[in-house]
């Protein structure tokens, strides 16, 4: 592989920091410790020996839908009820609606009437960390973290990248942050081909853009499915999920659907000449009824669900859990010869440079934050803290050893009241039930879970290929000034919503791609060189952090 091709700008753990953070990674420590692949190993025992943690605290967060399946509160989760017996923390957890977090948060943020600890993604509201803290909403964490937080303290240290990340322009640390502990973690979703499909009809998985449309025509016009109708659909798209979050297609051309990072020049791909090339191949695929023709218009996940079971879809994108595992292991009970595999992200031709690719930063704005009227902030911190220390990590990646995970060799591994559950839960809702390694929250997670959580070999495949796009032109997690924010945040709402309207009508033909340069005009009428600046100076001042 190609790691040249896998450097992110100042923010990619190198191998050696990951060989650092993982402490005690080599063979022989790992047979003896489970502080291994992402669990730090803390400098003191956890919890902290005499450490006075809070007797009770307030604790706003989103409620994990899998978790949601199996329980009504994180009160219930296995790991939650060990931390209470070891801290005897009380903690009352308050979980907005499904659908209304967003709405809620903001309630709680103009009100000025938040609970002691707020778990949420800071980069996805309007008002900047550094805003809220000098608006006394939440606290700046430094000298908190410093002098309660030896845990986390520690993994900061050891990782310069981390902190860096983690911190405002202005010198903020805002929250307890979500961490990825490896580089396997950050690479999780990607194009996926039926491969019975390849097979039958003796082909390869495409590597480039002229190769898909060859396999995807192969698909419309050779009955794949067999069943004598040309009933096919050969690529099942999504601009939110496909291009996006994965750069699926676009990234051939060496551009993103948003922000991007140009050897640290800040651009905004959709107004790019290449993005016109782009918009060409998928209106010349529409109208040759390669791409769904109800791709706009489909927004129920279930429709998706019914589409590939029914033997439908040729190619799409998804993750290698719910996007592949799950497929499989849906339809190859009835239909054994059913088939899928992860293929690369195609290049734009033979001997071009390598795809753009799905890739997440290491830390991406969640965590947890600390109203500025918390009572016990030091205490509150302390508590936190525990989940960052070996044993609090444990909790939160494997649950109770012994119940939901046994060391074998060192190693974590899950029992079949994980994995086969004996009430035929989900993996994932098995998981919910002890741990919160699924998904996000204050603390690091291991790459050991996602190990055990791609059970299936094509999964694990999958991961591997989709690892070797290109992920050099991510943007970093910048932080906009609260001038930035409320000069772009209006800019951006329009030109994502014109942006997403001019897609379809390129895509479906209403409007000719000669029009490109007219639309190109109006996003820069509508601000959008202003927004493209702002972003530039935020870039600027993440890359001059120390």
């Amino acid at each position: 592989m190609n790691r040249k091709k896998r450097t992110i700008q100042l923010t990619v753990i190198s191998a050696a920091a990951l060989s650092v953070f993982m402490a005690g990674c080599s063979s022989d420590n790992a047979k003896s410790t489970p502080a291994a692949s992402g669990i730090p190993s803390s400098t003191t025992a956890s919890p902290v020996p005499g450490a006075k943690y809070p007797t009770s605290l307030t604790y706003w967060v989103s409620m994990n839908g899998n978790a949601a399946a199996v329980m009504k509160n994180y009160n219930e989760m296995a790991a939650y009820k060990e931390i209470e017996k070891k801290t005897g923390t009380k903690v009352d957890f308050q979980h907005p609606p499904t659908g209304q977090e967003k709405d809620q948060f903001n309630i709680m943020l103009a009100s000025n009437s938040l609970p002691d600890v707020v778990e949420y993604n800071f980069t996805t509201i309007a008002q900047s960390p550094d805003s809220l803290i000098k608006g006394k909403q939440i606290l700046r964490l430094n000298e908190l973290i410093e002098k309660n937080a030896p845990n986390l303290t520690k993994i900061l240290a050891q990782h310069p990248e981390f902190r860096k990340m983690i911190t405002t322009d202005e010198g903020n640390i805002y929250v307890m942050p979500f961490l990825l502990g490896d580089e396997l973690l950050s690479v999780v979703n990607g194009p996926i081909f039926r491969q019975d499909w390849l097979d039958k009809l003796g082909l390869k998985a495409p590597t480039t853009i002229p190769e898909w449309e060859t396999v995807l025509t192969a698909f419309r016009d050779k009955d794949p499915n067999g069943n004598g109708k040309k009933d096919e659909i050969p690529f099942y798209m999504n601009l939110g999920g496909d291009f996006d979050a994965n750069n699926l297609l676009v990234g051939a051309w060496g551009i993103t659907t948003d922000f991007y990072n140009d050897k640290g020049k800040a651009k905004y791909g959709p107004i790019q000449p290449e993005y016109k090339e782009f918009l060409a191949t998928l209106a010349r695929w529409y109208k040759d009824g390669l791409i769904d023709k109800d791709y706009a218009s489909i927004t129920d996940a279930k429709l998706k669900d019914a589409k590939i079971t029914n033997s439908q879809v040729g190619a799409y994108s998804g993750y290698a859990g719910s996007g592949l595992g799950r497929y499989l292991t849906l339809v190859q009970p009835t239909n054994p010869t059913f088939a899928l595999s992860g293929v690369p992200y195609p290049k734009l031709k033979e001997g071009a440079p390598a795809s753009l690719g799905q890739y997440t930063m290491p830390f991406t704005g969640y965590g947890a934050a600390l109203s500025a009227k918390a009572k016990n902030p030091d205490e509150i911190i302390k508590w936190l803290d525990f989940k960052y220390s070996q044993e609090g990590a444990m909790l939160m990646n494997f649950g109770i050893e012994g119940e939901s995970y046994k060391l074998e060799n060192g190693y974590p591994k899950y029992t079949d009241l994980i994995m086969n559950n004996p009430d035929k839960l989900p993996v994932t809702q098995a998981m919910a039930k002890y741990f919160q390694a699924s998904w996000s929250g204050p603390f690091v997670q291991d790459k050991r879970y996602i190990e055990q959580y791609y059970t299936i070999p094509a999964q694990r495949d999958a991961q591997k290929t989709w690892t070797a796009a290109d992920h050099s032109k991510q943007m970093p997690g910048v932080s906009m000034t609260a001038d930035e924010s409320s000069k772009t945040a209006s800019i951006m709402n329009d030109v994502k919503t014109y942006r997403d309207e001019m897609f379809n009508k390129f895509v479906m033909g209403a409007e000719p791609i000669e029009n490109f340069d007219k639309y190109v005009q109006t996003m820069k009428g509508m601000g959008v060189e202003e927004a493209i600046k702002a972003r530039q100076a935020a870039l600027d001042r993440f890359n001059t952090r120390k």
